[in-house]
């Protein structure tokens, strides 16, 4: 182990790097690395750590770094909790190979060794990521747009459930690894930010929180999932200013749509924001809360407004009586329906195993859609389900026929209950055939 403890003069220093007294003091002065003691008669005292760091920094500028990005590596390994003298050996050799400093050559390099499960490779492109470019940009060009090419990967079935995982794993790891290092809030007024029930994808809450704490802004993140229940007593005791929530998917929104009124009721300001409300722009009218933009940075520059200037009420679309009473319908006879779907397609001889996903996104979507107030909202939801069910080589006659059993199901269960959904099925399953 190297040791800290203050022992070598400025001679022996210059000696052993042949760094130039000057160029040592810049350094110091600048970038406060090295750190010596002093001793009483003012004389610097390096530590044998504060030599090799000299080393390291030396080595990096030899790598093609300036001295500035060489710091802010080090930094940032720091911050990791990270030993930088143990991740970058100072032998001249480079880093790593990734094929360039743009950000989509980073990305790039940071995927393929992710996809590769080659973890030391995936965080050292993302150390030299962090040394070459602003922090804010890193985690958006290389880590949120990294995890968005993974999850379209997945979906045309070009990459594993595992791989998927991996990098979602790791970049999750580095972004509470900088959450941890933030500086403490400088700033009035308290955020608390979350995922809705039902929600699992934190990687954008996670982002606002970083970014948010780097402004300065005190901000309780609580992470993915967070239920209903006992929100009135954690509103009480965290008292934010302003509550952020986003949602990814259908179900999600419509969980975040009941949040919502009810943080209505508690008079607690709601900022919202998600994949589902940009590829579904109706929604926004169905959530009681101001919606914060589609981009993340704009996301983030909307929540400074908020609690710098407030922001009126935004009042949601109330649900119609007889979307609502389909709905507590539904949600009673949704098992039957179900049976009802797999029976009709047994009898058919129809082989359903690969509609499985399909049927779990389905079910749980028309759900959600009652409880937002419009079945429409699920068009998206079936477009996914087809173009998912096509990378996997399921031909589209399969959905046709899963959903025409689907829509005889309804109709045998719900007995002139479902009219909403039993009109969308219909008019899907007749767009549907008119297709092919």
């Amino acid at each position: 182990m190297v040791s800290k403890n203050p022992t070598y003069n400025l001679k022996v220093v210059l000696q052993e790097t042949g760094i130039k007294a000057d160029t040592l003091r810049a350094w110091e002065r600048r970038y406060g690395l090295p750190e010596p003691d002093r001793t009483g008669g003012g004389h610097r005292l390096y530590s044998e750590y504060d030599i090799e760091a000299i080393k390291w920094l030396l080595a990096r500028q030899a790598e093609g770094l300036s001295i500035s990005r060489a710091v802010t590596l080090w930094r940032s390994l720091e911050g990791e909790g990270k030993n930088p003298l143990d991740e970058l050996a100072y032998s001249g050799a480079a880093p790593v190979a990734v094929g360039g400093e743009n950000l989509a050559e980073l990305r790039k390099s940071w995927l393929q060794a992710c996809q590769a499960f080659d973890e030391k490779t995936a965080e050292r492109v993302l150390s030299q990521s962090f040394a070459l470019h602003p922090a804010e940009t890193v985690v958006v060009e290389v880590l949120q747009k990294g995890l968005s090419e993974i999850g379209q990967g997945w979906y045309r079935g070009a990459v594993t459930v595992q791989q998927e995982h991996f990098a979602s794993a790791l970049a999750l790891r580095r972004l509470d690894a900088m959450i941890a290092a933030a500086p403490p809030p400088t700033r009035k007024g308290r955020i608390l930010v979350a995922c809705p029930p039902g929600e699992d994808h934190t990687f954008a809450p996670l982002l606002i929180t970083l970014f948010l704490r780097h402004r300065g802004w005190d901000v309780v993140y609580l992470g993915a999932n967070v239920p209903l229940a006992q929100m009135a007593d954690t509103i009480q005791q965290v008292r934010p200013r302003l509550i952020v929530m986003t949602a990814m998917q259908l179900r999600s929104a419509a969980a975040l749509g009941e949040m919502a009124r009810f943080l209505e009721a508690e008079k607690t300001p709601l900022a919202y924001g998600g994949l589902i409300f940009n590829r579904t722009p109706d929604l926004r009218e169905r959530i009681p809360g101001v919606f914060l933009g589609e981009s993340l940075i704009g996301a983030v520059d909307k929540v400074e407004e908020i609690m710098q200037r407030g922001s009126a009420e935004v009042a949601g679309k109330t649900v119609t009586r007889d979307i609502r009473a389909a709905y507590d319908h539904y949600q009673q006879r949704k098992a039957s329906i179900e049976a009802g779907v797999w029976q009709r397609l047994e009898q058919m001889g129809f082989d359903a195993q690969h509609m499985a996903t399909a049927n779990v996104h389905l079910s749980h979507d028309i759900q959600a859609a009652l409880a937002l107030g419009d079945m429409d909202y699920l068009g998206p939801e079936i477009d996914w389900i087809n173009a998912y069910l096509a990378h996997q080589n399921i031909p589209p006659q399969a959905l046709q026929v899963y959903l025409a059993a689907y829509r005889d199901a309804v109709e045998a269960e719900l007995n002139g209950a479902g009219k909403p959904i039993l009109k969308w099925l219909k008019d899907l399953t007749a767009a549907l055939a008119k297709d092919t």
